[in-house]
């Protein structure tokens, strides 16, 4: 059964119908529990919270989902790859309010081509007491997407799903924390962390994935920042 926060919200003047392809992902967003995308949900009490987007629209390599590289520049997990999203501001109307602004400040997205099917259960990341609301939307109409805020954002790509599961650009993350868990080089990007733990829970439950070997394990890049690191940690892994 949907939860109550998956009722579509249509940003779109004119509803329109998702394609066959977004099938799954409507069975990802009615089934998936929790306990099945992070290790984490957010424990009782007040939390700092956050939305991004999960936005997936079909361009000319197929379906794909929109995703950033952080500002190398950033006090706060800099250079790496992320959802378009950010914390709730005391103006927003709820998560999926939040995740569409962030996502027009940070890539200059047209929000009317934009039909949001729902959110995911809510995830916890314990180093910075966020809890985040996945929000998974349809690019039915795709806009021009572009770096808005060169201090914020260093790149904004749409990334074919036919690339993430492609067991060549699959592997096991490797973080001198301690972490272990998922990621993917896609188009000059090296995902690991929360974002891609995302991405691999979705893609498993969509029954997109494909076998990859995961004896295979790269090391984070070096990085401008120490040791916070945010996972979603699922079954072990991020």
């Amino acid at each position: 059964m949907s939860r109550p926060d998956q009722a579509p919200v249509r940003t779109a003047r004119t509803p329109v119908r998702t394609p066959g392809w977004f099938a799954p992902l409507h069975r990802v967003l009615a089934e998936a529990r929790a306990d099945q995308l992070s290790r984490f949900s957010p424990p009782p009490g007040h939390h700092r919270r956050s939305a991004v987007l999960l936005l997936f629209g079909e361009g000319r390599a197929g379906v794909d989902v929109l995703l950033t590289e952080r500002s190398p520049s950033l006090r706060s997990h800099a250079g790496q790859v992320s959802f378009p999203g950010g914390r709730l501001d005391p103006e927003d109307d709820g998560p999926i309010a939040a995740a569409l602004r962030e996502a027009v400040e940070e890539t200059g997205l047209d929000v009317e081509g934009v039909q949001v099917q729902g959110c995911l259960p809510d995830l916890y990341l314990p180093p910075s007491d966020y809890a985040v609301t996945p929000v998974m939307a349809w690019w039915h109409h795709p806009s021009p997407v572009r770096v808005v805020d060169e201090a914020e954002v260093a790149r904004v790509v749409r990334v074919p799903v036919a690339e993430l599961v492609d067991p060549a650009n699959r592997f096991l993350v490797s973080h001198p924390s301690g972490f272990v868990g998922p990621g993917f080089a896609v188009r000059e990007l090296f995902v690991w962390g929360f974002t891609a733990g995302i991405l691999d829970r979705v893609i498993q439950l969509a029954g997109w994935e494909r076998p990859w070997d995961a004896s295979r394990v790269e090391p984070v890049p070096a990085l401008p920042e120490p040791a916070q690191v945010d996972t979603i940690e699922a079954g072990g892994q991020a």
